[in-house]
């Protein structure tokens, strides 16, 4: 195991959590190893992924924490040495404070074309709301870095995913996972550690 290490801030499922445990162990992410798994949520499956996957993990409540909830996180981050941060399903608001420590350093990825469809309190099921609500017929996923505004960081990557007649917010929501968010991903978060090992090396 080798290459940049990388902490994974989780919720729920962590349905794009295991999409880079198995990038990493069909060799598409190789320029990084999964060092952490973080969860503001006791009861997130993904911390069963984790640990299944021989991954360390660590929970953050806010409850808990209060003010210090991101200082903690940030405590954490730096005890497992992590270079890079990848929001997978990660539903709390990091505040420009917090994202101004990691420039360019944390990932997220949203199940849109952005900037359709994103920002504060777009995320789950109501992104696919909102597309069929809206009659699009064509919607995808983004990667991006993460800054002081919700859903407002440069773009890495994006894939679309089309529309189709009697689509559910759930069909598309699975449809979306599947063609896009799944794989741009590990993709993308492979680009982003293998710039930065390249970077170690000039």
């Amino acid at each position: 195991m080798s290459g940049q290490r990388i902490g994974v801030l989780v919720s729920g499922g962590g349905t794009n959590l295991q999409a880079l445990i198995d990038a990493r162990e069909k060799g598409i992410l190789k320029s990084g190893e999964i060092a952490l798994v973080l969860s503001n949520k006791a009861d997130a499956y993904a911390l069963a992924r984790a640990e299944k996957a021989g991954i360390p993990t660590e929970l953050v409540l806010r409850s808990t924490y209060k003010e210090g909830f991101e200082d903690r996180i940030s405590e954490l981050l730096d005890e497992h040495a992590i270079d890079v941060i990848v929001l997978a399903g990660f539903l709390a608001i990091l505040t420009g404070k917090f994202t101004a420590r990691y420039p360019k350093r944390i990932l997220n990825v949203h199940p849109s074309l952005i900037p359709a469809f994103c920002g504060k309190g777009y995320y789950g099921l109501r992104v696919h709301e909102e597309a069929l609500a809206r009659g699009v017929k064509v919607t995808g996923a983004t990667v991006h870095f993460v800054n002081e505004i919700p859903d407002g960081g440069e773009i890495i990557m994006q894939e679309a995913v089309a529309v189709c007649p009697g689509d559910t917010p759930e069909t598309l929501q699975k449809r979306v996972m599947r063609l896009a968010e799944w794989k741009l991903l590990p993709a993308a978060v492979e680009m982003v550690c293998s710039e930065r090992e390249k970077e170690k090396t000039e």
